[in-house]
């Protein structure tokens, strides 16, 4: 892979591989996205709520780590319902 390719998305990624659902969480959907770096995966998600006709969105990213995909998504949901039931709405 170019170093193009590696910096800008290009190729396969870990996240093309499985697309993962989202999960319901009080009128939010959450979608897990660990996102692979070299010592592992770092924590992220996407949530998403339809607010009248528009659909907000939020990415979360944080600065934890974990050594395997499996765990990085569980942290990852519980730190999206953990930012959802400190922000609510207030999210967008």
């Amino acid at each position: 892979m170019s170093l193009f390719s590696r910096l800008f998305g290009g190729g396969g990624s870990d996240a093309e591989e499985s697309k993962p659902s989202g999960e319901d969480y009080e009128g939010f959907t959450i979608t897990v996205a660990p996102i692979k770096e070299d010592a592992g995966y770092r924590v992220s998600a996407h949530i998403e709520k339809t607010i009248g006709d528009a659909v907000k969105k939020h990415h979360l990213i944080r600065a934890d780590v974990c050594n395997s995909k499996e765990e990085a998504a569980r942290v990852s949901l519980l730190k999206a319902k953990s930012l959802i039931d400190q922000m609510g709405d207030r999210l967008f």
